[in-house]
């Protein structure tokens, strides 16, 4: 099932306009939400996120858009599911309305909303061997519009293509000033002694929700100092540790960048700490 904005349909039903502007000009943005048991996992940070997205690209917040009407709509998807799972991955789409080219006839949006059943309900830490690589034919501008969750993703469809050509699980992706931004589907996070960086949001990176998480759970470990800072490519031969975020997944440790092997200390007992805070919500 489907949730066409507002009415549930099946996939079968579902149908999008040549005319429609997410599909013609890549004028919509999406959040990537991940449910459990019915409960919808960090849905403060994706909400305000979504509606903080709306006001840079000068959509108009419809005004029954309120957390509440939002995840009502989430869950009563899940509710004509069809699934035995417990776990969800659920898209939220918004998009303004079809009419004009370039410059949209009017601002107004629609949504809708799909959900896939997941197979594990908590983080798990993926045990098999996560190679990476740069990827460096095209670049990321660092600034505003690179932190939102819109529908202008061919870089990182390009660079899924690369890695799966030459056989690295993931690649890194850079920004003009030659500084790496993220992964091809989540934040980077670095580990060097009891140092971890992440690159700032003024780099480009995604305003991930996963990486708040993670950096409001650093702030209060006594060991580690967690500092927001562009990170240059010659770091990654020198790190301890790196590890990849987002909140399909949850944390995903890197095992290695050409002949560098990485450790997955910290990676694991943040995973757990993930997990725990999970439990308590």
């Amino acid at each position: 099932m489907i949730n066409n904005n507002g009415h549930l349909i099946s996939s079968a039903e579902a149908t999008v306009s040549v005319s429609n502007r997410g599909l013609a000009y890549g004028d919509a943005i999406f959040e990537t939400i991940k449910t459990l048991n019915g409960k919808i996992l960090f849905w403060e940070d994706h909400y305000f996120r979504l509606m903080a997205s709306m006001r840079i690209l000068r959509m108009e917040i419809p005004m029954a858009f309120t957390p509440e009407f939002l995840e009502s709509q989430i869950l009563e998807l899940l509710n004509h599911n069809k699934s035995n799972s417990n776990s969800f991955r659920v898209k939220l789409t918004v998009f303004r309305k079809q009419g004009g080219f370039y410059t949209p006839d009017i601002n107004d949006v629609n949504y809708f909303i799909t959900a896939d059943s997941l197979e594990s309900d908590l983080y798990l830490l993926n045990g098999s061997n996560c190679i990476i690589e740069l990827f460096k034919d095209f670049y990321v501008a660092p600034g505003l519009l690179s932190t939102l969750k819109t529908n202008n993703k061919v870089l990182n469809v390009l660079g899924s293509v690369y890695a799966k050509e030459n056989q690295y699980d993931n690649c890194l992706l850079l920004n003009t000033n030659k500084s790496i931004v993220e992964a091809l589907n989540g934040n980077l996070f670095l580990v060097k002694d009891n140092v971890i960086k992440t690159p700032p949001l003024e780099d480009g990176c995604l305003k991930g929700v996963m990486r708040k998480q993670v950096i409001e759970i650093l702030k209060k470990l006594p060991d580690y100092e967690c500092v927001e800072a562009s990170i240059s490519p010659f770091e990654l031969q020198k790190a301890d540790e790196l590890f990849l975020t987002n909140v399909i997944q949850g944390i995903q440790p890197i095992t290695a960048f050409r002949k560098k092997l990485y450790n997955t200390t910290v990676s694991q007992s943040l995973l757990a700490k993930l997990n725990m805070s999970v439990r308590l919500s």
